[in-house]
């Protein structure tokens, strides 16, 4: 059986040869290619997410109680 040392060299060797491949450059390409498109697709992070439906969870109930806060003026108002 090889030893761990074998193992490291061959898989040392098979890293170069792939990096210097023109195989190596259209993985360089393709990562390039991805982070475009999902930039011009605007996706945001979960952390970004979830801050904006906290904001909107936010903003929902004090519109509920504004619009509690209006009727209760307008039967005032009566």
């Amino acid at each position: 059986m090889l030893d761990n040392t074998k193992i490291n060299e061959i898989s040392n060797k098979i890293k170069e040869v792939v990096n210097s491949s023109p195989f190596g450059d259209v993985e360089k390409n393709l990562n390039a290619l991805l982070r475009g498109i999902l930039t011009k697709m605007e996706l945001v992070s979960r952390e970004e997410f979830e801050v904006q439906a906290e904001v909107l969870r936010n903003t929902r109930d004090k519109l509920t109680q504004l619009e509690a806060k209006l009727a209760d003026l307008e039967a005032q108002a009566k």
